[in-house]
């Protein structure tokens, strides 16, 4: 199906009695219905394109052909010009041969049913036939550099494409990223480049075939002027049938991949290590097997019914052809009867005529082709478009190498797109530098939001985030990227060398050894390279030939290092001990307590309250507000406080305590639960 892409479109659903009785071509069966709740498509940004072409007529194809062609050559052109220029040179080039060649061979056709002897007719016809040869091996020698060229271009055009691509979606805000409709843009996007690559191919074939169809018109207009509307009537009956069955075939295919996929879910599910033990127990197999056999019966009914379509769409087709060919022949023979026209013209006539309807089927099918890529490249363009609008802005006011303090200012944020309550609401707080600042709370109180307020990710709905003294919304955030070193609890592991999986926390500065070394000694990520089977060499990614799964608690001493040798001012870490057993959780918060004493700023995420008797000041939230703010041994002498209250309900859980009655009996100790 060339460009097709396994998409399926929402049909009208249509129940039969018997689950995979042959139903309509936009009918599902009952399998499906009961397993997925109707047809299985996909909700992705480039299934709104699905069947497109189905929507194009013959004269809207023709019209939009002149967008298509110059969308493919603004492309070629930014990718290599100079190979563009090969390109068109040598297919307009390929068209005035077949056009030299054709007038050639009438000229030999003359010469050789002219009367007279016949070996003078054929010295007569011997500057023509070498005129045919020549143009012959021309005609090859740049269908060679078309080639040629069409090779040099393609690569280069996904290139350009990607780094476009890329290059935009890595510098928007992060909202634009969180964003559903900006999401679904970058799921289209992403088809852009390999979509560009591949118009490049099939707008030669369609350039190919209309300079051909030009060639053949011109010489049959010289030729004689009633042979135009005879290579019309051959021409346009085959490409309106190859419209017709390309249009039903794409029809047709779209509803079968539908089951076909539904049947592929089935497998995986049968085949998949994470179902093994439940399929087994609970002797789901036969069950699935059921439904894997209704739904592939659909899929072959469906298939069944494509190929009658062929056979009769394809009948039609030749009948219809067959009788445009008829009358063009009989035109022609007639012309000829009459003396009208020359023998030799007739027979250059008919050359010209195959010679130009020939191409026709593969042009219609280049242009579905070509039209059906058009539309991930304009997405990948209004992707660009949309990216620089939401683009993080470049310059801005400085910001301190090492801010005194980070404020919040009555701070209001709502997500963008929500409604209801803010994420967070008037906080007003203090970071200090050189100090481990925790924040406590619920899950959804408003943490994380906080974080990626501090660290610029996202900018206030209203009041002010400071670097001291610096607003975030007036600051170079580039800055202010380069001022954070973070350690999330769903880190990225990246499936890179062990090496790289630490480095890359620093990406713009050289890979030094010696600070790599350091860096994983101090997270205590050193014993986990030294175990690796190639060091720091290991490709940190299962699947992959060579590659290694490291443990949960592995990948987050490797997540520790990547943030010590980042070595940044600003330390923000969110659970970060939550897959380390308990000698190695305090030997990482003593790390911690070393960098604060350092000068470092740790701001710390944490939903155990026995990790926050490490920070000198304790934020706690609750719904998107700040409710408390105070030393740990404040907040936990505080009668009725929030803190305390979280912190009595895990000390319970340890001694079967009130865990605010074990407070109070052991004087509110700051150790943990």
């Amino acid at each position: 199906m060339g460009a097709l892409r396994e998409r399926g479109r929402r049909g009208v659903g249509v129940k039969n009695k018997e689950p995979g009785a042959e139903r309509p071509a936009h009918g599902i069966s009952d399998s499906e219905q009961l397993l997925f709740g109707g047809p299985l498509l996909y909700d992705t940004g480039w299934s709104s394109h699905d069947g497109a072409f189905t929507r194009l007529s013959l004269w809207s194809m023709v019209a939009t052909l002149p967008r298509l062609i110059r969308t493919t050559i603004r492309l070629a052109d930014q990718a290599d010009r100079r190979a563009l220029r090969l390109v068109a040179a040598a297919e307009i080039g390929r068209g005035a041969a077949q056009a030299v060649g054709l007038v050639a061979v009438n000229t030999v056709l003359a010469a050789l049913l002219a009367g007279g002897d016949p070996a003078g007719r054929l010295r007569e016809a011997l500057p023509a036939l070498a005129v045919v040869a020549v143009t012959a091996l021309v005609a090859a020698l740049l269908r060679a550099a078309s080639t040629y060229g069409s090779g040099r271009l393609e690569p280069k055009v996904e290139r350009v494409a990607t780094e476009r691509y890329l290059a935009r979606a890595s510098r928007v805000e992060l909202a634009a990223i969180e964003d559903d409709q900006f999401h679904r843009l970058l799921d289209t996007a992403q088809y852009g480049a390999t979509s560009a690559r591949r118009m490049i191919d099939y707008c030669i074939s369609v350039v190919n075939a209309l300079l051909s169809l030009v060639a053949a018109a011109g010489v049959l207009t010289v030729l004689h002027p009633v042979l135009l509307p005879l290579l019309a009537l051959m021409t346009v009956p085959s490409m309106w049938s190859t419209l017709v069955t390309t249009r039903r075939r794409y029809r047709s295919f779209r509803t079968w991949v539908q089951h076909a996929r539904a049947g592929r879910v089935l497998s995986s599910e049968l085949t998949a290590t994470e179902t093994a033990a439940e399929i087994r127990v609970h002797q789901v197999g036969p069950f699935l097997l059921k439904h894997f056999r209704n739904m592939s019966a659909s899929s072959e009914a469906e298939q069944t019914r494509l190929a009658r379509l062929d056979a009769r769409t394809g009948l039609w087709a030749s009948v219809w052809t067959g009788l445009a060919g008829a009358a063009t022949y009989l035109a022609l023979g007639s012309l000829v009867w009459t003396g009208v026209m020359a023998m030799s013209v007739a027979g250059t006539a008919v050359l010209a005529i195959r010679t130009g309807s020939a191409s026709l089927g593969g042009m219609v099918r280049s242009i579905n082709n070509l039209y059906d890529e058009s539309l991930f490249v304009a997405d990948l363009d209004l992707l660009c478009a949309r990216a620089a609008d939401w683009a993080i802005p470049t310059g801005g006011a400085p910001v301190p190498l090492r801010p005194g303090r980070i404020t919040f200012e009555n701070v209001t944020f709502r997500y963008p797109g929500t409604e209801g309550e803010p994420a967070l609401t008037d906080v007003t707080l203090t970071v200090p530098a050189g100090r481990i600042t925790a924040l406590v709370g619920e899950n959804g109180s408003g943490k994380s939001t906080l974080v990626k307020l501090l660290a610029g990710l996202y900018l206030p709905e209203s009041g002010r985030v400071c670097w001291g003294g610096v607003p975030t919304t007036l600051a170079d955030r580039h800055q202010v990227f380069e001022r954070i070193a973070m350690v999330a609890q769903d880190f990225n592991r990246w499936r890179f060398t062990a090496r790289v999986n630490i480095a890359i926390g620093a990406p713009s500065a050289p890979i030094e050894e010696d600070r790599l070394a350091d860096a994983a000694r101090n997270a205590g990520a050193d014993t986990v390279v030294d175990s690796l089977p190639s060091g720091w060499d290991t490709l940190l990614a299962r699947g992959y030939q060579g590659g290694h799964q490291l443990s949960g608690g592995q990948w987050q001493r490797l997540g520790i290092a990547r943030a010590h040798y980042r070595d940044a001012p600003v330390l923000i870490v969110d659970e970060p001990t939550a897959a380390l057993d308990a000698k190695e959780e305090q030997r990482v918060f003593d790390q911690i307590r070393d960098l604060a004493d350092a000068g470092q700023t740790v701001i710390l995420i944490t939903h155990r309250m026995a990790s926050v008797r490490h920070a000198d000041l304790v934020h706690v939230l609750h719904h998107g507000r700040l409710v408390e703010s105070g030393s740990p041994q404040e907040l936990l002498a505080r009668p009725g406080g929030r803190f305390r209250e979280l912190y009595g309900i895990q000390a319970a859980q340890f001694d079967g305590l009130d865990g605010l009655d074990r407070l109070d009996r052991l004087g509110h100790p700051v150790t943990g639960p």
